[in-house]
């Protein structure tokens, strides 16, 4: 397992936006399961899965891009039905801290 801890799980470039982020509450000897996702100038929605361990390292990345919010929603429900069955823990909205690349906290704004 790689630990993506000081890599940018999502990068929000000029004309692209937050799309909304979402997380489990923790799990016992595992942490917490996040999904983000942005909209980007074309229209289209990245997304990136990972899981956050206790000690804050940030796990098992998967990414993946949609064409619409409609196939977006199709991947949440499908990672959101997984973490149920498995640990029994849906995926919640969440609150998600945005920085600059020198870690200087930012406004969640579009940009």
């Amino acid at each position: 397992m790689s630990d993506i801890s000081r890599v940018a799980v999502l990068s929000i470039e000029k004309g692209e936006e937050l799309f909304g982020g979402w997380a489990t509450a923790a799990i016992a000897q595992v942490g917490i399961y996040k999904l983000l996702a942005k909209k980007k100038a074309d229209g289209t929605i990245e997304w990136a899965h990972f899981v956050q361990r206790d000690s804050g390292a940030k796990e098992r990345l998967l990414r993946g891009n949609v064409k619409t919010a409609e196939e977006f929603t199709l991947v949440k429900e499908a990672i959101d039905n997984n973490l149920r069955r498995i640990y029994g823990v849906p995926l919640a909205s969440a609150e998600y801290d945005m920085s600059t690349l020198d870690g200087k906290k930012v406004a969640r704004t579009i940009h």
